[in-house]
């Protein structure tokens, strides 16, 4: 049995979604030589919170400006990659966050992404490449149909 090394990574994204003309439709972007469709998302920075990595990640690669609703989900997963020569096996976690879109243009990605756009949400979930990232968008729309508590009576207890 071979020996690797092993590495964590912790990244974190988000499902933007938008609702109009009675169609609700999330932000999904292309990546890779096989143009991929996943879910934004990337690598935490140093001393940076989840919760802003996510929106960071989210106005990089989909050009995308939006407001962060919670967590949805974490996902994780193990894959290898090459370092310095070298297999290194890697645990990702990946947290993902519900967002409302509010403003920007899915033309303003950046290099790293082939291609970002809006696709209908049910569209979205069977375009998507990774089982996981289809389980949180499924999630997102349960949450989205259910609607946002009302702050005030929550706070009201």
């Amino acid at each position: 049995m071979a020996n690797f090394k092993t590495t964590t990574q912790t990244s974190a994204g988000g499902v933007v979604f938008r609702q109009g003309q009675g169609q609700l439709e999330i932000a999904l972007i292309s990546v890779g030589e096989d143009g991929r469709w996943q879910l934004p998302k990337g690598l935490i920075g140093a001393q940076e919170a989840p919760e802003a990595a996510a929106l960071r990640e989210v106005r990089e690669e989909t050009g995308l400006h939006a407001e962060n609703l919670g967590l949805i989900d974490e996902i994780e997963y193990w894959f290898f990659t090459r370092a310095q020569g070298e297999r290194v096996r890697v645990h990702k976690r990946v947290l993902f966050y519900l967002m409302r879109f509010l403003s920007g243009s899915t033309d303003n990605h950046d290099w790293e992404v082939n291609e970002a756009r809006w696709v209908e949400i049910d569209a979205a979930v069977q375009m998507l490449a990774f089982e996981s990232e289809k389980k949180v968008v499924t999630r997102a729309r349960e949450l989205i149909l259910a609607g946002p508590a009302d702050p005030e009576e929550t706070s009201r207890g």
